[in-house]
């Protein structure tokens, strides 16, 4: 019993090295899994007996005798279904294990805050998207589920939303839709994406902002995400830093967030429009197909004046955050990613002032500051991660 354990967690530890390095060699399978050669080989002639894993051509020449590479085999199919939620729209993607989007990305508005019916729409959702896909359900591995709010993934509840009696909400996911699921927290996933496909591979020090409606954070420590005694560690956005004596979503006074989400962004833009001041998003508010944050963020991609000027307030607000942290967590790297990311470069000027302002020298400047790619997509691509590090692949 043991041996097989042992053969079958080595099984799945190659299939998921190859998932997060797209094409592998014998050689590297070794190195990552810290297995001897004859062992690796034994085990992926094994995946390849299974169907799972093809020889893809050989490795570049080094001098020696090229290696031959493995990827996943597409005759295989084998897919998985990526939900990102956030305080005002969810989105649902699917992807083979060549992390290729085979079903493109579609969305709804759903504020589960507050929506009584949240929890049936989701998986009505959900549900009605894998049916419109067309795909054999025995070819799904799995449903990823990023979400915001106080998230115990261990146990598979959401203490801020969608409350279930005597069930995970996970669970009770899995039992309606009828396929396995795993939820986690919407900022931890997108550190996740970023450490393994983003601005932060090779970085053992990380620090990830998610800047979306809401300001959130994901921590990598060592090279492993890092979420705390309970799971909730990241809670950056409530962090007392505010001057404003507004209250946050948390039911407190004085939090970072007030300052610095794309909500608060939005309303100042209001309020300045009512007032008097020209700008383009008086425009763009009006348009039933956008959310005003999204129509904010396109004010700002387009260089208008009054979105700028709020967008670096607000910046400067989670430079000073940002540089409580750099005391104490020294990170290598922080990246700005989420649905911010899409003008994440216009944050920076701003950030890097409040950093250099508020932090002391000779720490911040061991820190780099970088916008994502991955930006929007990162919690998708983080929630899909989240099925192949919990999948069985059978």
């Amino acid at each position: 019993m043991i041996t097989t354990s042992k053969n079958q967690q080595l099984r799945l530890d190659i299939l998921r090295k190859v998932y997060y390095k797209d094409c592998v060699s014998l050689t590297e399978l070794s190195k990552l899994t810290s297995k001897s050669l004859p062992v690796i080989t034994s085990a992926v002639n094994e995946i390849i007996t299974e169907g799972y894993l093809i020889e893809h051509g050989l490795a570049p020449s080094t001098g020696g005798r090229r290696p031959a590479m493995f990827l996943f085999n597409k005759e295989k199919p084998r897919y998985v279904v990526s939900v990102a939620m956030d305080q005002l729209v969810s989105r649902i993607a699917i992807y083979d294990l060549s992390k290729q989007c085979i079903y493109p990305i579609q969305n709804i508005k759903l504020n589960p805050f507050e929506d009584k019916e949240g929890l049936t729409k989701l998986i009505s959702f959900i549900d009605s998207h894998i049916s419109k896909s067309g795909l054999n359900r025995d070819h799904i591995l799995g449903i990823g589920v990023g979400m915001p709010g106080f998230v115990n993934s261990d146990k598979g509840i959401n203490e801020s939303f969608f409350f279930t009696e005597r069930i995970s909400l996970r669970d009770y996911l899995s039992s309606q839709i009828k396929l396995p699921v795993y939820i986690d927290n919407d900022s931890c996933l997108i550190a996740q994406a970023e450490l393994r496909f983003g601005a932060g591979i090779g970085i053992k020090e990380l620090m990830v902002v998610n800047i979306g409606w809401g300001t959130g954070l994901g921590m990598i420590v060592n090279g492993q995400i890092f979420k705390g005694h309970s799971g909730y560690a990241g809670e950056f956005s409530h962090i007392p830093l505010s001057q404003s004596n507004n209250l946050c979503s948390c039911g407190k006074r004085g939090c970072l967030e007030v300052e610095t989400s794309v909500l608060t962004m939005v309303s100042k833009a209001k309020a300045a429009i009512h007032d008097g001041a020209e700008s383009i998003m008086s425009e763009l508010f009006q348009d039933p197909d956008d959310l005003p944050g999204d129509g904010f963020l396109k004010a700002a991609g387009k260089g208008d004046p009054l979105a700028l000027s709020i967008l670096a307030e607000s910046a400067f607000q989670l430079g000073k955050g940002l540089s409580t942290l750099i005391h104490i967590m020294n990170p290598e790297r922080i990246v700005l990613s989420g649905r911010g990311a899409v003008v994440g470069k216009m944050f920076l000027p701003a950030i890097q002032q409040a950093i250099y302002e508020f932090s002391i020298p000779k720490i911040a400047e061991q820190t780099t500051l970088v916008v994502s790619d991955l930006g929007n997509e990162a919690e998708l691509i983080g929630a899909a991660s989240l099925v192949i590090d919990n999948s069985m692949f059978e």
